[in-house]
């Protein structure tokens, strides 16, 4: 049976959200392929630490490599005919400048891209930002999106109109955790924060008087938990290669709001209420709706079952399968 070798970054529990959308398509990739993890034995400190991993991973042996994610210059050690990248989304060039700015686009884009035989992203949104900055045939890159996580689940409660409790993912820049603690003032609410707080957002939270409790490390399951017991997941992201947790707050029935730009309207399909992510008072009309509004509330949540069914786990493993194939029989595209 053909080896498949999924080569991870070294797992960190600050950010493990390649490692769980692997995870939950691990079951369903070991179809008519042996699936088998590599993790990478340094983090991307340095360059020594890089060129370290990059020997490790010369030691590899398998029909298949795929490269999971972030630690794209890994491609560079392994045979381009037999090697998948995928590219999350194009952030890391979005938020760096000068030099730093140069190095990412030629190590962790420009060069990896080149050197494999297909890239797969999971938006339409990244896909022209990866052929953007590397000038690659756009054959090359397959857009394959990300499931939704098998753990979450759905729990039937009545919503806290009086006091919700609104379920937060993440805390980088481009979350926009400042504009939403503008927009909570005055609102009764409990902010539910997953992930490391900046002191400078702790203070804005403070600020504006915002109830919050912070959640961090937390295990599959955990996060399953919050999801089903909270009353609204808000996602006002600025910027997102996907953007799971509106898949995951549909899947666990909660209504979700989230950004009016791509790829995040995407994403969400009808199932969300869409808002302006650089403006505080959109954000903050839209979760006084979903508390005010019974029937819109409910309309959103149930379109939002409908547009999950899309992102089933075979559904997405099936579409790798198919990508693995076409390296085995030699395909130039999987078209």
């Amino acid at each position: 049976m053909p080896l498949v070798l999924l080569i991870f970054r070294k797992p960190n529990p600050l950010f493990y959200s390649i490692e769980k959308v692997f995870a939950s398509l691990m079951g369903g990739l070991q179809i008519g392929f042996s699936v088998q993890s590599q993790y990478m034995p340094f983090y991307n400190a340095s360059l020594y630490d890089m060129a370290r991993n990059l020997a490790f991973a010369r030691k590899s042996n398998a029909d298949i490599y795929h490269v999971t994610g972030d630690v794209h210059y890994i491609v560079l050690a392994l045979p381009k005919r037999k090697t998948i990248l995928t590219i999350h989304d194009s952030v890391f060039i979005r938020e760096s400048r000068g030099l730093k700015r140069v190095f990412f686009k030629w190590i962790f884009l420009k060069l990896p891209v080149k050197k494999c035989r297909f890239v797969t992203t999971i938006s339409e949104k990244s896909k022209n930002e990866i052929v953007q900055f590397t000038g690659c045939d756009p054959a090359k890159v397959v857009v394959i999106p990300n499931p939704v996580n098998a753990h979450i689940y759905y729990r039937a409660q009545q919503f806290h109109a009086d006091s919700p409790a609104l379920l937060f993912i993440g805390s980088t820049p481009n979350k926009n955790l400042d504009r939403i603690a503008e927009a909570l003032a005055g609102i009764p609410c409990t902010l539910e924060i997953v992930g490391r707080i900046p002191e400078e957002h702790l203070l804005l939270l403070q600020k504006y008087h915002i109830r919050f409790r912070q959640f961090r490390e937390l295990s599959e399951n955990e996060m399953a938990d919050r999801y089903a017991a909270c009353d609204m997941v808000i996602f006002p992201s600025l910027y997102e290669g996907f953007g799971l947790p509106i898949l995951e707050g549909q899947k666990a029935g909660r209504p979700v709001l989230t950004s009016n730009i791509s790829p995040m309207k995407e994403v969400a399909g009808a199932g969300a209420c869409l808002v302006d992510p650089d403006q505080t008072e959109s954000i903050r009309a839209g979760i006084k709706r979903i508390i005010e509004d019974d029937g819109y509330r409910e309309s959103i949540v149930n379109k939002g079952f409908e547009n999950i069914k899309q992102y089933d786990v075979q559904e997405i493993a099936d579409q790798y399968l198919k990508l693995y194939a076409a390296i085995l029989n030699n395909q130039q595209c999987v078209a």
